[in-house]
């Protein structure tokens, strides 16, 4: 695909406005499909302040105002007609994203690229009742997607390898470092790591072992400390693979197990705290503070990122670097 090739994105929620103002960062045309079109000035406004941020980091070869030409938002199907590659960013459904699915057969063309921002749900459940599932792929973005250099792309039973290695090749060429998943299963892989150590955290407060300000503390001077300079593997080959063999001898049989939720996180959710949202989580927010979170989450964003890009991943194999 061509860099400046038009890509469709349906979905203009957080994670479709960022999307899309990834991909004009990066030279594409964009057709944005929103079911609330009268929200137009306010997404619009959303994706010029992403691409801001983007031109605060240099990342822009033209300005927000020039790159925001090329941009579509409109509630008509339809014109997504001739794209090569549509990004569906709509709720986490199965129901409504098949029914997008089948929508998006009848409009593109036969080698057409269809790409779910799904973060959870297995694509072979998706590509069930399509003409042609092997086109149909999951594509995992991080928030906020304009920053992250996450991407997941995720092969369900019947996607076929071509466009996988397509879709490869474009996450690089938006500045991604991206992961195959080469086999479709739940959550991928960034969502089940993270759900593991989630659960191990749930147990440990439940079990009264730790508070969560002591959890949250712990992983962020330790995983927090290396996670963007290497991933757990590459940090076991940096400290030693022995020390670990023992710790797991000694330490797998007593991590959780636990299938069910524990009950403490359903009591939260079950009385309507949801985080920064409704001033209430596992912390408190006032309206200021929950802004000032928000806020602080994008500055942090951005500065990782600037780290990540002095340490991609495969910055030790290269000779003569300081």
């Amino acid at each position: 695909m061509k860099k400046n090739k038009s890509i469709g994105t349906v979905g203009m929620g957080l994670m479709g406005t960022s999307i899309t103002a990834c991909l004009l960062a990066w030279g594409h045309e964009v057709v944005a499909v929103s079911t609330d079109l009268y929200l137009e000035p306010v997404l619009r406004s959303n994706i010029f302040s992403f691409l801001d941020q983007l031109a605060g980091e240099g990342k822009l070869s033209d300005s927000p105002a020039t790159l925001m030409n090329h941009l579509i938002i409109t509630d008509d199907l339809s014109k997504l007609q001739g794209i090569g590659l549509v990004v569906e960013c709509i709720t986490e459904d199965i129901a409504e994203k098949q029914q997008l699915f089948t929508q998006l057969e009848r409009l593109l063309a036969r080698d057409a690229i269809i790409a779910s921002n799904t973060s959870a749900i297995p694509i072979s459940q998706l590509q069930f009742g399509m003409k042609y599932p092997g086109r149909l792929l999951g594509l995992h973005w991080a928030e906020p997607a304009h920053i992250s250099k996450f991407m997941e792309v995720i092969c369900g039973d019947h996607s076929e390898l071509q466009y996988a290695d397509e879709l490869m090749s474009l996450a690089t060429s938006w500045g991604k470092e991206p992961a195959l998943v080469r086999k479709d299963i739940r959550g991928f892989i960034s969502n089940r790591m993270m759900y593991a150590m989630i659960r191990e955290g749930l147990s440990l407060v439940e079990q009264g072992y730790a508070t969560v300000e002591d959890i949250d503390r712990a992983c962020r001077n330790d995983l927090g400390q290396w996670m963007t300079f290497a991933g757990p593997f590459r940090f076991m080959d940096l400290t030693g693979l022995s020390a670990y063999l023992k710790v797991m001898e000694d330490l797998f049989p007593e991590l959780s197990q636990a299938e069910q939720v524990p009950e403490f996180m359903k009591k939260l959710v079950s009385q309507g705290h949801n985080g920064l949202s409704t001033g209430a989580g596992f912390y408190t927010y006032t309206a200021e503070t929950a802004a000032n979170w928000e806020r602080l989450f994008m500055k942090f964003s951005l500065e990782i990122r600037r780290l990540s890009d002095v340490y991609p991943q495969d910055v030790g194999d290269r000779l003569n670097h300081d």
